[in-house]
């Protein structure tokens, strides 16, 4: 009895981390160590652990007053990877708001902070 009771809570457990890691996680973005500077448009990649149905997918700017301006968005050239048009922007606070849909139809959210510098 008690073999099939940890049998079961292994089983389980496994099960609850596969749908864990089906969600679509942001691994790496340029903004870590690229900034953006004011006064002229560029772009922005963000890498997923999973392929990335950019159909169904919105990345927002976020600028002050959370005014929110959809962003034109295109597949990179790896599994995963997003490349955002980003306009050109004054100096200041903003934030990437995207809502992403992984392959397998799972919905992440997220909020990236960065500061636009002269």
């Amino acid at each position: 009895m008690k073999k099939t009771f940890q049998f079961i809570l292994l089983f389980l457990t496994l099960c609850q981390s596969h749908w864990a890691a089906a969600h679509a996680v942001i691994t790496d973005y340029s903004l870590k160590i690229t900034p953006i500077h004011a006064g002229s448009p560029t772009k922005v990649e963000l890498s997923f652990n999973s392929q990335i149905e950019l159909g169904l997918s919105q990345i927002f700017l976020v600028s002050k007053g959370d005014k929110h301006q959809l962003l034109q968005a295109d597949n990179g050239n790896k599994q995963g990877q997003i490349i955002i048009l980003i306009p050109s922007l004054e100096s200041g606070d903003y934030a990437l708001r995207f809502k992403v849909f992984a392959a397998d139809g799972h919905l992440t959210e997220d909020l990236i902070h960065f500061s636009v510098s002269k």
